[in-house]
């Protein structure tokens, strides 16, 4: 009976300080009963004993979540959490079922717009496979089927990547207009150029990779073994080299992406940025060097460079944010 009654007390005073956007969470009491576990006298088990625990760290966190107090300067957190009344939006309330209703409908259509572009894709799959052997098609390379059914499956890998690649900006858009409603207004002004920006940086990185990353490595294995062994490659693992190549090089030139939001967040500053260019050049290195799946310095070169430019970019973006919000201040 007194562990069903801790386990009351716990539940409520968890959900008193639980709050959302725009809400005062209650303050914590002095101190929380919290049940320990002691060993009984004279006995071999364990029973429970409520003690007494000070709530500083309760304390804290509230005091990062809570509304400042009034001429005091709120936090980065603080400032999320609580917006102004003037940047909340006047949309119409829903209930939770109508939203999850609206999430099933997004992630359906979605889903659909991906299957009908791996479908497509599929159909002109070994169009595409001709397409990514064209790096290494002037350099004397073959390749092999060595298994049954190898290039069959091949094609399906090429078309699945490729259809989920030419559907992203559908997905993007569902996802964004679902998130939408709960936004401030200055954060929806502000969600357009960081989906567009991270977009066109996710297909740049893919141009990247295919016109001057992935020929360069694979020129560099080619001239390797040139005079040695005879480049007969197998058309699975290739397209394994590739693809993955490819879809890495996209995913990390989102680092601008990144480096905004969280300057717009107010999370971190350009300065803070540009001060930790020593760590960023060896950060992209090892970045570099787990994204590509080769092991030659050559390649992890060839993305560590354009990696730490981009964070260079980023970097001024967010002085460029800051100079603009000190102005209009």
């Amino acid at each position: 009976m007194q562990g069903l009654l801790l386990q009351q007390r716990l539940a409520s005073a968890s959900l008193a300080s639980c709050s959302g956007r725009g809400a005062t969470p209650a303050r914590p009491a002095a101190a929380r009963p919290l049940a320990a576990r002691q060993r009984r006298p004279g006995g071999t088990g364990w029973g429970r004993a409520p003690t007494q625990l000070r709530a500083v760290d309760d304390d804290k966190f509230d005091s990062l979540v809570a509304p400042p107090e009034e001429g005091a300067v709120a936090s980065s957190v603080q400032a999320w959490l609580n917006p102004p009344a003037e940047e909340l939006p006047d949309d119409f309330e829903m209930p939770i079922w109508d939203h999850l209703d609206e999430l099933r409908e997004r992630v359906l259509v979605g889903a659909l717009a991906a299957a009908a572009a791996v479908l497509t894709c599929f159909v002109f799959s070994k169009d595409l496979v001709v397409f990514l052997e064209a790096p290494v098609a002037a350099q004397g390379v073959r390749f092999l089927q060595l298994s049954p059914g190898e290039f069959f499956f091949t094609t399906l890998k090429v078309g699945g990547y490729a259809g989920i690649l030419i559907s992203v900006p559908t997905i993007l858009y569902e996802i964004a207009a679902y998130v939408v409603p709960g936004l401030t207004k200055s954060e929806r002004q502000f969600l357009a150029p960081v989906i567009l920006g991270s977009s066109v940086l996710f297909y740049a990185g893919l141009v990247f990779s295919y016109e001057i990353l992935t020929p360069a490595a694979l020129n560099f294995f080619v001239n390797y073994a040139d005079g040695a062994v005879e480049s007969l490659w197998s058309i699975d693992q290739y397209f394994e080299f590739v693809l993955v190549l490819m879809l890495s090089t996209g995913l990390a030139f989102q680092v601008p992406v990144i480096q905004v939001m969280l300057g717009q967040l107010g999370l971190v500053t350009s300065e803070m940025m540009f001060s930790q260019w020593r760590f960023v050049v060896v950060g992209a290195t090892i970045a570099a060097a787990v994204l590509t799946p080769s092991t030659d310095p050559f390649t992890q070169t060839l993305l560590a460079v354009p990696l730490v430019g981009l964070y260079m970019g980023g970097a001024a973006c967010v002085r460029a944010l800051e100079a603009r919000r000190a102005q209009n201040a």
